[in-house]
């Protein structure tokens, strides 16, 4: 979520703006060491939603709906932290490297090509944004759920919760969400912050794949706790398929 702008010696380093940042000059890059990385869970959390029987609370303020979390994973896919939809991607910090641990944001600015970020998450939370998460909805730690809850706070934030849920991928949705997701095209196709930007006809494709599925496995797993699924439990879906499974 790194914006450019033509400037001496085209080096760069990027600052928050929302949960997104922006670049500033500065006078020369640096190498970042990255320590051992411990082995990474497989878990597909962005098939999940929240059961029918879910009660939000002040940890966990936002239901998850199918539209939703089609939403959050085309966040993922815009930021270039999809990783097949595996928990690998909460890990994900600027650059493409891998946090350690996710017991706290890691507050580290990483330096790579012509740019420099602290952003890290699976939405790429920049650290004063997730201060501020932490601050309204109480949260510790960095785990997925935590980034998909503070995710969703950000997207009400920018107004656009009533529209998420409509699902439906509209110029409109995706303007309300470039202001805090760079990749994400404003109404006239650019980046709010002039740096490159996903295709709107790119996020609505993927969307459109990801809702399909996830309404699936929902109505599936209605019909197999009614038992007018004839008792199967079998998965309706296959990966290398983006979704296929509900845990």
């Amino acid at each position: 979520m790194t914006s450019s702008a033509p400037i001496a010696r085209n080096v760069f380093i990027a600052v928050a703006a929302g949960s997104l940042s922006f670049a500033l000059p500065i006078q020369a890059l640096q190498s970042t060491s990255i320590p051992p990385l411990p082995a990474v869970n497989a878990l597909q959390r962005s098939a999940m939603v929240s059961s029918s029987d879910f009660v939000p609370t002040s940890a966990l303020p936002y239901v998850i709906t199918p539209e939703r979390r089609a939403l959050l994973n085309t966040i993922r896919f815009a930021e270039g932290t999809w990783k097949g939809g595996l928990d690998l991607g909460y890990r994900v910090m600027f650059g493409g490297g891998l946090m350690p641990h996710l017991k706290r944001h890691p507050n580290r600015v990483i330096y790579s090509s012509r740019y420099a970020s602290a952003a890290a998450g699976a939405y790429q939370f920049m650290p004063f944004t997730w201060n501020l998460v932490q601050k309204k909805l109480g949260f510790r730690g960095f785990g997925p759920e935590a980034q998909d809850q503070g995710a969703l706070f950000l997207i009400q934030r920018r107004k656009a919760l009533a529209l998420t849920d409509q699902g439906l991928m509209t110029p409109l949705l995706a303007a309300k969400l470039a202001p805090e997701w760079a990749s994400f095209p404003t109404l006239q196709g650019r980046s709010y912050y002039g740096q490159p930007v996903k295709r709107f006809t790119r996020l609505n494709s993927f969307y459109n794949v990801a809702l399909a599925q996830l309404r699936q496995e929902r109505d599936q797993r209605r019909l197999d706790l009614s038992g007018d699924g004839a008792g199967s439990t079998k998965p309706i879906c296959r990966p290398p398929t983006i979704l296929c499974s509900i845990r």
